[in-house]
């Protein structure tokens, strides 16, 4: 029985969807009924009628909150109604306008926030760009902060970020490419790439990839990135999410590829490489000396974010001989009283720490300051009291935490917080051996992944020697004359000579 009543409404539907009619009648009222059919669930849909001076009649239609309601008043409405213009795009001084013959484009321009003239005895329609929804103001980046960087970051609304990029990069070799994506939310994407400097082969790889997606709608740049990365399975962010302007024009410059999604203040930057996600814009504003000391401490705080919980189990499980005595007794003391073994009072702390960090970032700021010091500080001293943890595993993780911290890419520091997890088990079934062998799978796996066909581990494996310049280290800006050969790119030199003509 319910299935002959879905298979009814099925048909009603289908019924339903052909009486819609395809293109524009050359009567109004038709146009209107039919417009009227395609947004009956849309109490928000405007229909101005109009009638000029030799009685001729049109109808101004549009959504009332996606609109800008200055400009249809004083850019449509007041010549028409007021100076009695004639019901052509001549007439009207609004900037884009065009005719269409088909409903189903009115429709779709209609719900991006555009407005539709329909004229009485015209086969056609006239859209205006009059898009005028609510957008945030563009202010400081929230999550990758700087001291003497730009304090401008992406907002939501794609025109304004490309705009944003223009300022730093205002010149005719900047291509944009747009598509669509998602059959209802038709969301805008754009490609921007250097077209002397990045390789064509990668932005036609990149745009086959864009047009294998099949979904309904895509909210975010997020979502993007999961339908574009090369393996899905892995940790590790193989493109780049930022939020500045000035980090998306210097990878531009590098030969990268920029993917801006519209309704996303984020942009996603590819091909990226496993040491790229440790760089950060104050590297370049710094004395090559004190940013080189800076790059050293974040690579070293990712091997202490990733190891040193699994090097306190193993050396407490297994090889205790390699601490002085002292030390041991020591930590011998403190672990007294405590009932659990190493890993479980490993675990206990490292989920407590990112329960207190997540319940940090998902209440208000000033709030989230509060719970994650207050926090930190009574829960540990507390666990050490009630005998559960003990002082030196409360030490250990704090400093684990404040070292995966200093990693400048969010995405890199909570792949890292994840990756300590399985070297802690395996620490405490093989010791340090285990500790050595997670490591080695760590670094295979980083060096077989690849971001959109490039080698992830580059320019450690393959081993490329001229990037090293600023990689582990950053010397002098002048001493870094050519561009990452890691992105492949078509001019090697920084000032726009090609590579293949040999110029210097």
């Amino acid at each position: 029985m319910f299935f002959r009543v879905g298979k009814t409404k099925q048909r009603r539907q289908k019924q339903d969807d052909k009486s819609i009619e395809t293109s524009v009648s050359t009567k109004l009222a038709e146009n209107v009924k039919a417009l009227n059919q395609r947004f009956a669930s849309s109490p928000d849909l405007i229909i101005k009628e109009l009638q000029n001076s030799s009685g001729q009649k049109a109808a101004l239609v549009y959504l009332e909150n996606l609109v800008d309601k200055t400009a249809i008043n004083d850019q449509i409405l007041r010549p028409l109604m007021i100076e009695n213009a004639a019901f052509d795009p001549a007439s009207i001084p609004i900037h884009k306008t065009s005719t269409t013959r088909a409903m189903d484009l009115i429709e779709s321009s209609i719900f991006i926030g555009k407005s539709v003239l329909l004229v009485d005895g015209q086969p056609w329609a006239i859209i205006f760009n009059t898009q005028g929804w609510p957008q945030r103001s563009i202010k400081e980046p929230q999550i990758e902060s700087t001291l003497k960087g730009g304090h401008q970051g992406l907002v939501e609304t794609v025109g304004l970020n490309i705009a944003l990029i223009r300022r730093y990069l205002p010149h005719r070799e900047l291509m944009l490419t747009k598509t669509l994506v998602g059959e209802r939310s038709q969301t805008s994407v754009f490609l921007l790439y250097l077209r002397d400097v990045c390789q064509p082969e990668l932005v036609k790889e990149l745009e086959n990839r864009i047009d294998r997606i099949k979904i309904d709608a895509l909210i975010n740049a997020g979502e993007l990135e999961e339908y574009l990365e090369d393996h899905w399975f892995t940790v590790f962010p193989q493109f780049m999410q930022t939020e500045r302007p000035d980090t998306i024009v210097s990878q531009l410059l590098q030969g990268r590829i920029v993917l801006i999604v519209d309704h996303s203040p984020v942009a996603l930057v590819g091909p990226m490489n496993f040491t790229s996600f440790f760089q950060n814009v104050d590297d370049y504003s710094l004395r090559w000396i004190l940013a080189s000391f800076l790059r050293f401490i974040r690579f070293f705080s990712f091997l202490i974010a990733i190891s040193l919980p699994a090097f306190y189990i193993a050396t407490i499980s297994f090889n205790y001989e390699i601490l002085p005595i002292d030390l041991m007794i020591s930590i011998g003391i403190s672990r007294e009283r405590v009932p659990f073994p190493p890993l479980l009072e490993a675990f206990i702390m490292e989920v407590t720490i990112e329960m207190i960090r997540e319940a940090g970032v998902r209440l208000p700021s000033p709030i989230g300051q509060t719970i994650g010091v207050v926090g930190g500080i009574v829960i540990g001293q507390a666990a050490v009291q009630a005998g559960i943890v003990s002082n030196v595993m409360v030490i250990v993780v704090a400093l684990t935490a404040i070292s995966s911290y200093i990693i400048p890419n969010y995405d890199m520091a909570s792949a890292i917080r994840l990756i300590r997890f399985p070297l802690m088990i395996i620490a405490s079934m093989f010791g340090m051996v285990g500790i050595a062998i997670g490591i080695m799978i760590l670094s295979i796996h980083i060096v077989t992944t690849t971001s959109l066909g490039y080698p992830y581990g580059s320019p450690i494996a393959p081993i490329r020697l001229p990037d090293w310049k600023d990689t582990w280290y950053r010397l002098p800006l002048w001493k870094m004359d050519k561009r990452p050969i890691s992105a492949d790119p078509r001019q090697s030199m920084r000032q726009g000579h090609s590579r293949k003509s040999g110029k210097n």
